[in-house]
């Protein structure tokens, strides 16, 4: 029996990602809030329940081999259709700040890997993502 629910696994795969280049920001919890507030897969999980989560799992991957603890947790905890929902999830938390971090993108490969997601479904999702959060460039005017 794992000792998080589905739903929490699904946000500790977002802080995975969202923690991989060093730190937690404000746009990716902002992100979490979102995701928890308007997808159907976090009917009945509250915003309470949310900050609980992404401050076990913080405190968690500061750990001595966290990432591996967490990585398992998730990995135990969710259901296999809920698999690609969780790097979908992750690969947003990449995506909401306009740029992959190299760290980012080798943490977003351990979670593929652990939750075994198909390389194919991989790229897939990780396009959607960046269609997503693509930023429009403002052009600067010489005056």
């Amino acid at each position: 029996m794992s000792t998080i629910t589905p739903q929490n696994a699904l946000i500790y795969a977002m802080v995975i990602a969202a923690v991989a280049d060093g730190r937690l920001k404000d746009s990716e919890v902002a992100a979490m809030e979102v995701a928890v507030r308007h997808l159907p897969i976090f009917q009945d999980y509250g915003q309470d329940a949310m900050k609980v989560a992404v401050g076990d799992c913080v405190s968690l991957l500061d750990e001595e081999d966290g990432i591996d603890a967490a990585l398992g947790l998730v990995k135990e905890a969710l259901p296999e259709d809920w698999c690609e929902t969780a790097y979908a999830l992750a690969c947003d938390m990449v995506a909401v700040d306009g740029h992959a971090r190299q760290e980012e993108l080798r943490w977003l490969e351990m979670l593929r890997h652990e939750l075994g997601v198909e390389r194919l479904h991989a790229a897939a999702i990780e396009r959607g993502s960046r269609a997503r959060y693509k930023r429009a460039l403002v052009a600067v005017s010489a005056e």
